[in-house]
């Protein structure tokens, strides 16, 4: 059995009057020497499961979404743009539900990260959670690019580089003060963004049916015009995958907030199962409505110097300009949500490189509110990449960092299937299947078709850098990640001489989150009928 402190593990065994979370008969918990073995999980749980719920789905909907379906548009044209997300759509949920089995059983701050060098290498663990972390701390960046095509809209003298300093500053002490101010910071931006997607979906359908400055019905006339419905190709095809994973990125770093998450095993999986399939139908249906209302050759839809998200369009075939203002507002403040929501993750996962020793550990250092601080202003000293919109192009550079956010993200998805395969494995091999909270219905096949599809859009993704002429630039960004993880996880593996961690050998024990009395008794409270009625309420919003 295995045991990262080099102690015999006791198995503590209930009394048959002792109940876990669900009610039943509680699985044996593991103890070390007395004391139940914790290396990572030291922040505090101060986030609720109406924060935790709404941020899964406020972590998502974002500049991907809000301006990135643009991009999808101009380069793919909406047959594939709508074909790509539903494929990583897919995608995702089979990411969701191993990562959420993953997650409910050891709740902690380093999530995939952490579990990549528990369960597979700790050289894997290293390189992922460096790439993971560069990935939040370069969409914090993203985001605050975003912010200045956004702003664009209205002829201002305010220099972009001077917006994203402002929201820069604003973020940082956002993160910076207490989990519960970020908690509750992104609760309610991410509840503008739900409300707007809904009014969106619902105003883009009377938009198609004639209710537009034309009042034409527009019905599928776009996916006909010009060369719609498949733009530039297998090449155009294969390049909206990326930034559809842009898009969808950020969904997984929902266990991230494991490490500060009231009563996790509960809460988690609720999550996972509730959440996505909302997450899901957002993208789609508005991926759809926008290809049938929006064409893809609509001016400055997506180029080197500015972007037009197809959202303020569509709200501007609505017929007032004060329309396309409205929404134009409510992007911007989903964009702060957004690098507000990257910045967290990224903070988290430079704890817990530092915990694992994969870093410096005064980045571990928590201030009174136990919040990572000297790692937030580490993770946000890399958004002064912003500022190069400047001198590039805002247009340009989003481009850039969203190709390379899209493939991290991608990385991460392929890193968590064979994870979930080695866990699962071990878990068997150790006799404990028994002890998860939740268990992915799709093992093993799941795991395993996520994985090849991962490893097959990576690679054939970057086609448009090659046809109809190479593009130096676009083939970095596109592939740039791969050779910075290798020599990453090969580097760590020579100097510190790792090896795959075997069945028998694996630490399933460290971290695994033991339910306390608080949890059952806000278990028994969700029994009562004042707690069936707040269930109701928080599924729906």
């Amino acid at each position: 059995m295995a045991n990262s402190s080099g102690s015999d593990a006791k198995v503590i065994h209930h009394s048959d009057n002792d109940k876990d979370i669900e009610g039943s008969k509680s699985p044996p918990l593991y103890d070390h020497d007395g004391e139940h073995h914790v290396v990572a999980d030291k922040l505090a749980r101060k986030l609720s499961a109406r924060q935790v719920q709404m941020i899964a789905i406020g972590g998502t909907i974002g500049t991907g979404l809000f301006l990135g379906t643009g991009k999808s548009l101009a380069t793919g044209g909406p047959a594939s743009m709508l074909i790509a997300y539903a494929i990583v759509g897919a995608i995702v949920l089979l990411t969701m539900l191993a990562l959420g089995e993953m997650a409910a059983y050891v709740p902690i701050a380093g999530s995939f990260c952490t579990f990549a060098g528990r369960y597979v290498d700790d050289s894997l663990g290293f390189a992922l959670t460096w790439n993971y972390w560069f990935n939040d701390a370069v969409s914090t960046a993203a985001d605050l690019v975003a912010l200045q095509i956004v702003f664009e809209y209205w002829d201002t003298s305010l220099p972009g580089w001077g917006l994203s300093l402002i929201f820069w500053v604003f973020l940082v002490f956002a993160n910076i003060i207490t989990v519960k101010a970020y908690g509750e910071l992104e609760y309610w931006l991410s509840l503008l963004k739900v409300v707007t997607i809904v009014i969106f979906i619902i105003l883009g359908i009377v938009v198609n049916c004639g209710g537009n400055t034309e009042h034409r019905y527009l019905g599928s006339h776009n996916w006909y015009i010009g060369d719609a419905p498949f733009v530039g190709g297998i090449g155009g095809f294969a390049s909206v995958f990326v930034t559809a994973s842009f898009a969808y990125g950020g969904t997984e770093s929902i266990a991230i907030t494991a490490g500060e998450t009231k009563n996790p095993t509960k809460n988690l999986p609720r999550v996972v199962k509730n959440v996505f399939w909302r997450i899901l139908l957002f993208y789609i249906l508005s991926v759809l409505i926008i290809g049938l209302n929006v064409p893809y050759n609509y001016p400055n839809l997506s180029t080197k110097k500015s972007s037009t998200s197809p959202f303020t369009i569509v709200f501007q075939m609505a017929g007032a300009r004060s329309a396309g203002s409205f929404i134009n507002a409510v992007i911007m403040t989903s964009v702060i949500s957004a690098g507000n929501h990257a910045l967290f993750a990224g903070t988290r996962l430079m704890y817990s490189l530092s915990v694992d020793h994969h870093a410096p550990m005064v980045f571990a250092k928590l201030n009174r509110n136990k919040v990572p601080w000297i790692a937030v202003l580490a993770t946000s000293a890399i958004s002064g990449l912003c500022f190069g919109a400047s001198f590039i192009g805002a247009g340009q550079l989003w481009t850039w960092l969203q190709n390379i956010v899209g493939v991290s993200n991608q990385i991460a998805w392929t890193a968590i299937a064979a994870t979930s395969i080695r866990f699962r494995g071990a878990m068997e091999r150790q006799g404990k299947t028994h002890l998860l909270p939740f268990k992915n219905l799709t093992y093993p096949y799941g795991p395993w078709i996520s994985l090849v599809l991962n490893i097959v859009i990576i690679l054939v993704q970057g086609w448009s850098s090659f046809s109809p002429k190479f593009s130096a630039v676009d083939f970095v960004s596109y592939y740039i990640e791969i050779p910075i993880m290798l020599v990453m996880y090969l580097g760590w593996k020579l100097w510190k001489r790792t090896r795959i961690v075997s069945y028998e050998d694996m630490d399933l024990e460290t971290d695994v989150y033991v339910v306390d009395e608080h949890d059952l008794a806000e278990t028994e409270r969700e029994k009562s009928v004042r707690g069936k009625v707040e269930r109701v309420i928080r599924w729906i919003f």
